[in-house]
């Protein structure tokens, strides 16, 4: 069965997925509830690195996408 992406942009695309999921894995975690305040949701972690890592992601998603090898 023969795709119309090359071998090598689907690999990108899977790299890109892996690093969009880890993003937003990172966001992740313990929500604050009407009880209860957790002081958490504002982490580093939480606010910049895991939107960074995403972001990351999905330029590499475009980058895959977008990218035609040479010909040999």
């Amino acid at each position: 069965m023969k795709f119309n992406i090359p071998k090598l942009n689907a690999v990108l695309i899977a790299i890109a997925l892996v690093v969009i999921v880890v993003g937003f894995a990172l966001m992740s975690g313990e929500p604050s509830g009407a009880t209860e305040y957790n002081p958490d949701i504002f982490s580093v972690r939480r606010i910049t690195v895991g939107p960074m890592i995403s972001l990351f992601g999905f330029l590499v998603m475009v980058v895959a996408i977008l990218y035609k090898p040479r010909r040999k």
